[in-house]
């Protein structure tokens, strides 16, 4: 991702806009039409994004995707209204909060597969604080950005905590062989 950096002007881009479609949905006015041509052509591109809303340094909402598949000026959009409205674990932001609320923004590499032999292969091959998680098993997923390793810093309890949020026992990691896939972020906010 660093050589694919954006630059400070199309992060204030993407920040404005999150920002605007925010102020234009909590009023309850209608979103409009997206002019692609007036951004970048780097914002253009597909990207994967997750946009995480926080109120004095408390999560407020956070919803995003893995898979770049559409104009990452139109995901970072959508993923702002999502948090701010359908994320389960929060009721929707109301306006009056809007003034208290940071956005933050996380552009995401493509998911790799990471190979491991072994729990204890698999906790010395993540690197914390720079891989995002996605754990796999069956229909179940979960994912945790880079960030929260800030958090929960010993791996082990990482991926305690990445398994009890896809719904499975704390050490499902370790009972058995589970899919993991790491990937990196650009993050960048208010």
């Amino acid at each position: 991702m660093k050589d694919d950096q954006l630059t400070p002007e199309e992060r204030g881009l993407l920040l404005r806009l999150a920002r605007q479609t925010l102020e234009i949905v909590l009023a309850g006015a209608p979103l409009p039409e997206l002019a692609l041509e007036a951004y970048p052509e780097k914002l253009r591109q597909p990207g994967a994004t997750f946009v995480t809303l926080t109120i004095s340094n408390q999560l407020r909402g956070c919803i995003g995707t893995l898979e770049a598949y559409r104009p990452l000026v139109e995901d970072t959009r959508q993923h702002a209204i999502a948090a701010a409205t359908q994320d389960y674990r929060f009721p929707p932001v109301r306006s009056s909060e809007l003034p208290t609320i940071l956005i933050e923004i996380s552009r995401l590499t493509q998911p790799v597969l990471l190979a491991y032999d072994s729990p204890d292969d698999l906790l010395s091959r993540l690197r914390p604080g720079m891989d995002g998680v996605l754990l796999r098993d069956g229909l179940r997923r979960a994912t945790f950005l880079p960030q929260v390793w800030a958090k929960i810093p010993a791996p082990a309890e990482f991926l305690n905590q990445l398994c009890m949020k896809m719904g499975v026992a704390s050490n499902a990691w370790r009972e058995g062989h589970l899919m993991v896939e790491i990937y990196q972020v650009e993050e960048f906010h208010e």
